[in-house]
């Protein structure tokens, strides 16, 4: 009877102990879960002149380095165009030399022009000296002295004229001829570079390491410039991205460390460093549901990067984080 009294209470207490408990663990809030997911640069490639598609070395799936050709293209244009600039460079090449020469022949004609007036000059210096002396005795009219005169003078004037086209012949063309000459040039050359430019880019190249994700590229298919042909990821420089609300951020900062598990690739956990907190749009603003006593809450993307390589690391794949224990 004693044993059953002292042992009314003690039960009772014990149920009231296991209670209390159960009622913590029902009321006490679970463990804070936040999710985020693997992201990685995506480059979509695309031409920068149209063409058709003429040989494609890479399909989906594909590891691919740097530099490496992905495609090639063909453009009857612009090898056309190509092959137009080339002769107009040289006509313009030619152009420029013809301006910058003189024939020998003309230079030769030239000198023999000014040999004949020099020869014209010393006969009329001879005559008009005859006619002075004639004058004196008078065997000579002064009409016949004066034409022996003038007759001097339009020689020399001949032979200054004669002398003027030989400095012409030898000097050549005028240097506003010889400056558009070169700088026709000049342009057509800027021409060709531009469409060895163009006729480069027929040829596709990847602009970083990583796995060809998309190819929408099919043999013989026309793409104008900036059409994609495909998607490459680069799976050496993954990230994780989680949205979170900005009372879950709690002091977080950039270069802060923590652990989550990518359940696609096993339990194990990573460690990660944060390297970005950046608000988000308006539009994803928490917006609060009372009137008073609440308020707005923004959403924040956190990016953060394993500290380690990890093996595996897709896009898309979710990303488990145990906030609370951060």
């Amino acid at each position: 009877m004693t044993a059953s009294r002292i042992l009314r209470p003690v039960i009772a207490l014990a149920a009231l102990a296991a209670l209390g408990i159960l009622l913590w663990f029902a009321t006490r809030p679970p463990p804070l879960i936040v999710q985020g997911e693997v992201s990685a640069n995506r480059v979509d490639i695309s031409p920068r002149v149209s063409g058709r598609i003429a040989k494609l070395n890479v399909d989906v799936g594909d590891n691919v380095e740097t530099g490496a050709v992905i495609a090639e293209l063909e453009s009857p244009e612009l090898t056309a165009a190509l092959h137009m600039s080339q002769a107009a460079l040289s006509v313009s090449q030619a152009d420029l030399a013809r301006v910058n020469s003189t024939r020998p022949e003309t230079i030769d004609a030239a000198n023999a022009e000014l040999a004949a007036a020099t020869a014209d000059v010393t006969l009329y210096q001879e005559e008009s000296a005859r006619q002075a002396r004639l004058i004196t005795t008078g065997a000579s009219t002064q009409a016949q002295a004066d034409q022996a005169a003038r007759n001097l003078e339009a020689a020399i004037r001949k032979r200054e004229s004669a002398e003027a086209n030989v400095r012409l012949a030898v000097a050549g063309s005028s240097k506003e001829e010889k400056a558009l000459a070169a700088a026709q040039v000049e342009q057509t050359r800027a021409s060709l570079d531009q469409q060895q430019v163009n006729v480069s880019e027929l040829t596709i190249h990847a602009p970083i390491s990583g796995q060809v994700t998309t190819r929408v590229a099919e043999l013989g298919e026309n793409f104008s410039a900036g059409a994609p042909l495909f998607s490459i990821i680069d799976l050496q420089n993954p990230w994780f991205t989680f949205n979170l609300r900005e009372d879950l951020l709690k002091g977080l900062k950039v270069g802060d460390n923590f652990d989550v598990v990518v359940p696609a690739i096993g339990p194990d956990k990573i460690a990660v460093k944060v390297t970005m907190i950046n608000a988000q749009g308006q539009y994803a603003t928490w917006r609060a549901t009372r009137a008073t006593g609440d308020f707005d809450l923004r959403t924040f993307e956190v990016r953060a990067v394993p500290v380690k390589a990890v093996d595996g690391l897709r896009p898309g794949m979710s990303v488990i984080a145990a906030w609370s224990e951060r």
